[in-house]
């Protein structure tokens, strides 16, 4: 069994990330750490892992060494201590921000504010396999992933990694996303009012997670826009884009099916018939998978290609474990291979 330690388990995806764990066959959760909640239950915070754990939150100075140290902290907090979390385990993989960019002049524009650590960005590997599945298997850093980049990455992989993308043209990403990404606001925040924060927080144009869309597929001339939708969990990210002269419908199904194929969680939703016929956010909710689909006008080259996610899972605590299997030499499905919850 591997020992693993959780660094801010009051959020969300902190306690998804337990949720996790907690069900995974070569893990035992050694602690769990939250200053606000000094001494609960954890299932006092998430009421859900009632009955499956007796773990009690611990303050951060009581960690203790482990093999693998998971940081769900607030964006900005891991950089500032991220020697200290480095002598405690040869395996850390962050679920914030700090250091899915490369670029510390990237990441000061970006995020308003200089890098405290910038001497670790590139230790750190960013944490998508199906864009660094070989590379995450080799190192002791990965990064988090942005759910609404994560969306938008996968998107744009089948385009981007069989070059059908006209860079000249602008790409478009419309992101409807749910309450849940504005974070766990304790027990104050009701459902609607965390739906109206999301509005307030979500600008029209320049996102920072277009920042990691940039990064990842070198495709510069891209915005990405926010809409809320009555949804708590779930991202739906929608790409219009233009396809290089000649390329057909045969073309991106050759495409998108070699994406499908080549990683385990993607699945091709394209259907004739049906009521989910595109993807859709509410059948992977509770799962890893992210569902792709596309449509094609030949006559002008607009491609439309959508991507649906549960943003706490494949879009933050989910990936992490999948990065977990791969750096461990496990399969990358490992603690993983359940599907959604349907109907809900």
């Amino acid at each position: 069994m591997v020992n693993v330690s959780i660094v801010g388990g009051s959020g969300y995806a902190g306690g998804e990330l337990l949720r996790l764990l907690l069900s995974h066959p070569h893990v035992e959760v050694k602690q769990v750490t939250s200053r606000s909640h000094l001494g609960e239950y954890v299932y006092q915070v998430h009421p859900n892992l009632r009955k499956r754990t007796q773990v009690k939150f611990v303050d951060p100075v009581q960690l203790e060494p482990v093999d693998v140290l998971f940081l769900a902290l607030p964006h900005g907090e891991a950089q500032k201590r991220i020697n200290d979390y480095s002598a405690l385990a040869p395996k850390i993989i962050d679920l914030s921000a700090d250091f899915r960019l490369k670029d510390s002049a990237t990441y000061e524009k970006w995020y308003c504010q200089p890098h405290a650590a910038q001497e670790w960005l590139g230790k750190f590997v960013y944490g998508l396999p199906e864009l660094h599945r070989a590379e995450i298997a080799t190192v002791n850093y990965t990064s988090g992933v942005g759910c609404n980049a994560t969306a938008s990455n996968l998107a744009l992989l089948p385009l981007v990694q069989a070059g059908l993308v006209d860079s000249a043209a602008p790409v478009i990403i419309e992101i409807k996303v749910g309450s849940s990404e504005s974070g766990a606001k304790g027990n104050a925040g009701s459902h609607h009012a965390e739906r109206a924060n999301v509005i307030r927080t979500f600008s029209a144009f320049g996102h920072r997670h277009t920042a990691e869309v940039i990064q990842e597929t070198g495709v510069m001339n891209v915005s990405l826009t926010m809409t809320a939708v009555d949804l708590v969990r779930g991202v739906l990210a929608t790409a219009h884009a233009k396809v290089k002269p000649g390329v057909t419908t045969k073309d991106l199904w050759k495409a998108y099916r070699a994406a499908a194929n080549e990683n385990p969680f993607i699945r091709l939703v394209k259907e004739q018939r049906g009521i989910y016929r595109v993807p859709e956010p509410k059948i992977i909710i509770g799962s890893n998978y992210a569902d792709i689909g596309f449509e094609l006008d030949e006559a002008s080259g607009h491609i439309v290609s959508m991507c649906a996610i549960d943003n706490l899972m494949k879009g933050s605590s989910g990936t992490a474990v999948q990065c977990l299997n791969l750096m461990m030499g496990w399969n990358e499905m490992t603690g993983l291979d359940f599907a959604g919850l349907h109907p809900l």
